[in-house]
């Protein structure tokens, strides 16, 4: 289990008793049972993480962040949060309609602290600021405790993409997401001291195809519109306002749908029910009906996909980053229990078939956390503190969509790997893996499933040529000797220009995020972690976990995977 509890312990944030179990006794009654992954610093643990930081996390903020996220009643709200999963109430105890979502409190001290610590909000601190680097190693960290709150986040931090288009709203609602309270009430956004934005996007005949959808906005003075039909995801359904895509006369437009109508009446947004998802618990996902709902329009009418695309990139680039997270928490879990497992007279991790494992998952680990945080450094340097790069920008462009189908994609499958790592006890509910392996599928269904991810790609190649082979040139130049770079490149630029490129968008996406990732750790790790990665996934053919060789990289891959 993931804590030890104190009997005078709390859960941060809600005044309430932390639950106890009896403290473990370990290692002297014999048992030959870890001690609980607790009370530990999730970022010095972490050397990979701490070689990809960055400038603005040199005077130790990231290390206290880690600190805090992983301290024992810090899992204990994760536990809970997903344990106790949010339960809807259509009316209330007069029989009034109220459509509330009601949220366990440690759902709501997860939510105060991340809004404090700025993860809903820090890229936009500032004239034009995009420091999304240094916030995507904190969302890195806050996801390995509990990803479910990292949605609300994450459409939060993202909207403002969306409302730029629509100055008079941004100018409304940017200074309160920037905000760094977390106000759960429900009451109109006015009144409130910090909000957060969801989504509504899906509907149930279209799906991925949102040029389907048959929600309807009818005009009824300058930019107030009202909206009838249905979404079948929408997500955060108590968040303040949410951006939707309905069919106005002159096409399929983007809107910010507020909870309260402006004069302060409940906006007719009927939640049907809440979904029943198989992980991501702790967060609320709904199903909706609008009547006649309030609504501003952003942007010009039939814009609305241009608008909503703002919004997305950096959406995908949290799924990447939360998904290296998960993969994070799994590998730690593992490692730790490796190191105080002894089986047959040695300790588990020096037995040389597991040895193997380990280390390949290592690796795996490594280069998604040099991959995401390289392409949150992508975003940051296009922006206008990192000098408006072209370079950067069309690296963004063309990564973001590639680094999210393939770190997404792995998740799972690393998860179910190191969850064998504790053989039993990883199976059971006690232990934080079921959970990992719950929530590890969502990522590569948000935001565009695989192939949805893997086309984007094509598009990007039809629209932009020079921009690929801008990236590619660079990626090779980074990527430097490592064995099979240039074939990598060779074979992303042949799939791009075949006439069924369509056929090869899933080949095309793999090879370009395997290169992007031997190039970010040619850039963050050891020589030797940097090879055995690209002669394990660039120049021939991943095996199983510990059929690859990393060779000479296996001890530092341990060593940096969990310093000791």
């Amino acid at each position: 289990m993931d804590r030890t509890a104190r009997p005078d312990a709390a859960l941060p944030g809600t005044g309430l008793p932390a639950p106890a179990w009896p403290a473990p006794a370990w290692p002297d009654d014999g048992c030959n049972q870890p001690p609980p992954f607790a009370d530990v610093n999730l970022a010095t643990l972490d050397a990979p993480l701490m070689a990809c930081a960055g400038p603005d996390d040199t005077a130790g903020t990231l290390a206290a962040f880690g600190a805090q996220w992983g301290g024992a009643d810090q899992f204990a709200l994760g536990r809970l949060a997903n344990e106790n999963p949010p339960e809807l109430h259509s009316h209330d105890p007069q029989g009034r309609r109220c459509d509330v979502v009601e949220f366990h409190p440690a759902y709501h001290a997860l939510m105060a602290q991340s809004m404090a610590a700025g993860l809903h909000a820090s890229g936009w601190d500032g004239a034009g600021a995009h420091l999304l680097a240094a916030r995507a190693a904190r969302l890195y960290l806050v996801s390995q405790v509990e990803a479910g709150h990292v949605c609300p986040l994450t459409m939060t931090h993202a909207a403002p993409a969306a409302l730029a288009a629509a100055p008079h709203l941004l100018r409304e609602w940017l200074p309160r997401i920037r905000s760094r309270i977390y106000d759960g009430r429900f009451l109109p956004f006015w009144e409130k001291a910090g909000v957060t934005i969801g989504m509504g996007m899906t509907e149930r005949q279209g799906g991925t195809d949102v040029r389907t959808n048959l929600t309807r906005a009818t005009p009824i003075g300058g930019e107030d519109y009202e909206i009838t039909g249905a979404k079948w995801f929408f997500s955060a359904p108590m968040s303040d306002a949410f951006l939707v895509l309905a069919q106005a006369p002159g096409g399929l437009t983007c809107f910010l749908m507020p909870r309260f109508r402006p004069d302060g009446a409940v906006n007719a947004l009927r939640l049907v029910r809440l979904k029943r998802k198989l992980g991501n618990r702790s967060n609320a996902s709904s199903e909706v009906e609008f009547e006649r709902a309030f609504a501003w329009r952003v942007g010009e009418e039939g814009r609305g996909i241009p608008a909503i695309i703002e919004m997305v990139q950096m959406t995908r680039l949290d799924c990447a980053v939360s998904s290296a997270g998960l993969m994070r928490a799994a590998l730690s879990r593992a490692l730790h229990h490796a190191r105080h497992r002894t089986v047959f007279q040695k300790k588990l991790v020096d037995q040389p078939a597991m040895t193997g494992v380990l280390a390949d998952l290592a690796l795996d680990a490594e280069a998604s956390t040099a991959l995401v945080l390289r392409l949150a450094r992508s975003f940051d340097r296009a922006g206008p503190r990192g000098g408006g790069r072209p370079d950067e920008a069309a690296r963004a462009r063309v990564l973001t969509p590639v680094v999210k189908f393939a770190v997404c994609k792995a998740a799972p499958g690393f998860i179910a790997e190191a969850m064998e790592v504790l053989g039993g006890n990883g199976y059971v509910e006690d232990c934080a893996m079921p959970r990992l392996y719950r929530e590890a599928p969502v990522n590569a269904i948000w935001e565009g499933s695989g192939n949805v991810m893997a086309l984007d790609l094509t598009r990007v190649a039809l629209r932009e040529p020079d921009a690929i082979a801008t990236v590619l040139a660079e990626l090779m130049r980074e990527a430097g000797d490592l064995p099979g770079a240039r074939e990598a490149a060779q074979t992303v630029s042949d799939c791009l220009r075949a006439p069924d490129r369509e056929t090869q968008a899933r080949l095309a996406a793999d090879r370009l995020a395997t290169l992007a990732a031997a190039a970010a750790l040619a850039e963050s790790a050891p020589a030797e972690v940097a090879q055995a990665f690209a002669a394990t996934r660039l120049a021939r053919p991943r095996g199983p976990y510990g059929t690859n060789d990393v060779g000479r990289a296996r001890t530092p891959l341990l060593d940096r995977a969990l310093v000791a």
